[in-house]
């Protein structure tokens, strides 16, 4: 599939992109890989990692600036656009910016893959679209939103947008478990609420995820992995057994429960072995054959949050998985 092909992601530098870069070279062997970012530093400490292989290439740029992406997406076959602000408090307290990134850069990346004649893009969004309860989460929501219509916004081009939402990534930079483990020597950590939970995905899953989205989408398609979710409590005993849990409340914007997919999106949603799909409610796409494929329909109603998640990971597990990890936990 991406075989000689040429890639391109944004935000190429964050903890998907380190992840997805070396996968991905090491699959399918494309022709080259784009890391467009616009931190010249991360570009500098990331580049170390790929010297000597010349499919690698880094464009400083951002998805702001319209005029830049249309020169970096020269010749490019397949997009990943994983550029966001993300930090939920950061968004909260720098709004205009927050929106000129999530929502304004989607338009600028939309129109200028049209434009350059690029075959397939994925758009990375978040369990905070879902029902969204802060600004993040609402800019997540109306992204999803501009990549789904960006289908028939392209008219007779052939360019296809599809979107793919997973939870809490583990090990990630400025995820719970790398602030956990620099904190547990104190003996205390810090719970917002016990009853708190969240969906568990490791970076390799989410990896498989956008190639899963590349090889199968029609257009318009929000790809939902099945995953496992755990108790904030229960990750803090995986992290730290000796600690004692202070409860502080919980914060603006934050979620007792991440939720994927909502009871309004069950209409539109289909089931597949290891995952879901939300189909795109215009123009009846969400009827087509060709993107229900072997999927089953979901029940009216259902709800897939990580409280009534069937699957859930326990202590052993996350611990078994920190420590096959614990090199880069954090690093990315």
């Amino acid at each position: 599939m991406l075989h000689n092909k040429s890639i391109l992601i944004t935000g190429g530098t964050g903890s998907f992109g380190n992840a997805f870069v070396p996968m991905t070279l090491a699959k399918y062997n494309p022709k080259r890989v784009i890391i467009y970012s616009r931190d010249e530093m991360k570009q500098w400490d990331m580049a170390k990692k790929f010297q000597g292989d010349p499919r690698v290439r880094f464009f400083i740029g951002d998805v702001r600036d319209r005029e830049r992406l249309y020169r970096a997406l020269d010749g490019v076959d397949y997009v990943v656009h994983a550029a966001a602000t993300k930090i939920v408090p950061t968004a909260e307290y720098n709004p205009f910016e927050c929106v000129k990134t999530n929502i304004n850069g989607a338009m600028n990346l939309i129109d200028a893959c049209i434009d350059k004649g690029v075959k397939r893009v994925v758009a990375l969004s978040t369990d905070k679209a879902s029902s969204p309860v802060n600004l993040y989460g609402a800019t997540k929501l109306a992204s999803d939103k501009l990549f789904v219509a960006g289908n028939s916004y392209a008219g007779g081009h052939d360019t296809r947008f599809a979107v793919v939402r997973y939870g809490n990534v583990m090990g990630s930079r400025g995820s719970v478990i790398p602030f956990f483990m620099s904190i547990r020597d104190k003996g205390v950590l810090p719970i917002t609420d016990d009853r708190m939970t969240r969906f568990m995905i490791s970076l390799e899953q989410g990896v498989e995820l956008v190639w899963h989205a590349f090889d199968d989408m029609v257009g318009g398609e929000i790809y939902v992995k099945k995953i496992p979710s755990m108790k904030v409590t229960e990750l803090a005993k995986a992290v730290a057994p000796e600690a004692k849990i202070e409860i502080i409340g919980i914060r603006p914007g934050e979620k007792l429960h991440e939720q994927m997919i909502s009871p309004e999106d069950s209409l539109y949603t289909y089931e597949y072995p290891e995952h879901f799909k939300i189909l795109p409610a215009i123009h009846n796409w969400d009827t087509t054959a060709e993107r229900i494929k072997d999927g089953k329909k979901v029940a009216e109603g259902f709800d897939y949050s990580s409280n009534n998640n069937p699957e859930w990971m326990s202590c052993a597990e996350l611990e078994a998985w920190i420590a096959a990890n614990k090199h880069k936990i954090g690093s990315i």
